[in-house]
């Protein structure tokens, strides 16, 4: 218990610590004009209170994230808790706020052309392509990951539902931001929270026993093939640093009527999902008797998160629980889809300078990303999701990468940008090289490899900032 609730401060400390620093950092002004005033558009530039961006920005980030990927990453033990904390706060939270705030101050400039901005225009061109095609993968996954729940929950056929989940996909992404996104999603991330809330009493004042940081051992029931460094990086990512996220963040940095906001907004998203993903790991542990009791559960129910979740919440809340599932595993990770493929649509008109007042535009482009998705639920799940986490932390590396010039051309700290930058740089790296799902390589070389291949970036980012 002491861990967890060490663990628990510090993130809540965070958002007064760290988070301030980094605002005075960023030299936020709350009277600089935000792109929602200066180019209103009535669909994508709508000023929302505060409250509203901060719940729909958890919301969209969170999906599954938080819940099934911390399930899973609490099978290597409490070393876990320590990923969630000190990622959340140091490399997710500013990760999360500095893209955001560079976008906001970018006229709610999409991820692919801010990163074109500092990082050159090669990088763009790659990261337009990139960022668009894991835009439509995390949708179509979100189609298919809740429509074969629904199925399973109701008895109406998976394509039935594929189809019912396609359809509010498309009516939600044409219509105007606080139509439905607006005034639905902040109810479904308060729900978010009040849940997690609850599973939290229950491990406070419940009897389960939650395990203590006694020392980095790996609890996996098959170590030797998930070694902590980097496994665990890259299946905790939502719950510490995620680089959809700053996909997301442009949508409602066109939505904010003030830079002070940058902070509850970003920053605050981020520590709560990270809070979200301490009380699931917690509870996963202490449910199932520790790591070595949830290896053995899930690996008797063929891995699934989903099982572990249902069970945990059904158990400690009751009625309440089947609220969680519904929310959990279907709800959420529609309104991640739902905004992945939005996303998707600004990112093309941004980069072929489409104006999205009229709704026919809207629609032309929109129509090839969701045949393009509803192609992909076709194949096996499984191959869907097998790529998706490294291409998530991918992306993390870039957008880190972006903030180190960002910061540098400002005259500020860089480094707050910079290790987090290096280190999820080697963790990508090497996963590339060692993964069983990836090449395969043997540990010690594929480390070895990884790290080589940091330092090439390392010396390419001192090359470019010379250039600069």
């Amino acid at each position: 218990m002491i861990t967890f609730l060490a663990c628990l401060a510090l993130l809540a400390a965070s958002y007064f610590g760290y988070g301030r620093y980094l605002e005075r950092l960023a030299v936020a002004d709350q009277k600089a004009a935000t792109p929602c005033r200066s180019r209103f558009d009535g669909v994508d530039y709508v000023p929302m209170p505060q409250w509203k961006t901060f719940l729909i920005q958890l919301l969209n980030i969170a999906g599954l994230g938080p819940i099934f990927g911390a399930v899973l990453g609490a099978t290597y033990g409490p070393v876990a808790f320590i990923w969630i904390t000190l990622g959340g706060i140091l490399f997710g939270a500013t990760h999360d706020y500095f893209a955001g705030m560079i976008s906001l101050r970018n006229g709610g400039a999409s991820l692919p052309e801010i990163i074109g901005k500092y990082l050159g225009r090669n990088m763009q061109q790659f990261l337009r392509l990139f960022t668009v095609v894991l835009m439509v993968l995390v949708g179509a996954v979100f189609i298919d990951g809740p429509a074969g729940l629904l199925g399973g929950m109701t008895g109406l056929i998976k394509p039935w539902w594929v189809a019912i989940i396609l359809a509010y996909y498309i009516v939600a992404t044409l219509l105007p931001i606080d139509k439905i996104i607006g005034k639905i999603y902040p109810v479904f991330g308060a729900a978010l929270i009040f849940t997690a809330v609850g599973v939290m009493g229950a491990l406070i004042f419940g009897d389960m026993q939650i395990p203590e940081l006694t020392s980095f051992a790996n609890m996996k029931s098959n170590a030797a093939s998930f070694p902590v460094v980097p496994t665990l990086f890259v299946t905790i990512a939502c719950g510490a640093i995620s680089g959809f996220h700053a996909t997301q963040s442009p949508l409602m940095a066109r939505c904010m009527t003030g830079e002070k906001q940058g902070r509850g907004v970003f920053f605050g998203a981020m520590i709560s999902e990270s809070i979200i993903a301490l009380v699931w790991a917690a509870a996963a542990m202490a449910f199932f008797g520790g790591a070595g009791g949830l290896n053995a559960a899930l690996t008797e129910h063929g891995g699934s998160a989903a099982w572990a979740v249902e069970t945990i919440s059904n158990t400690t809340l009751g009625r309440v629980g089947g609220l969680l599932v519904l929310i959990g595993v279907v709800v959420a990770p529609i309104s991640t889809g739902d905004t992945a493929f939005r996303s998707a649509r600004l990112i093309v008109a941004d980069f072929m300078r489409i104006d999205q007042r009229r709704l026919a535009k809207r629609i032309r482009i929109c129509l090839p990303l969701f045949a393009v998705g509803y192609a992909i639920t076709l194949m096996p799940f499984d191959v869907i999701w097998r790529y998706f986490a490294w291409t998530n932390q991918t992306l993390s590396v870039a957008t880190l990468w972006m903030i180190t010039v960002y910061l540098s051309g400002r005259g500020k700290n860089i480094y707050v940008a910079l290790l987090p930058a290096l280190f999820m740089t080697m963790i990508c790296a090497s996963y590339l090289f060692v993964g069983r799902e990836m090449i395969g390589m043997d540990y010690t070389a594929g480390m070895a490899l990884g790290g080589a291949v940091t330092l090439g970036v390392l010396l390419l980012f001192v090359r470019y900032m010379r250039k600069r």
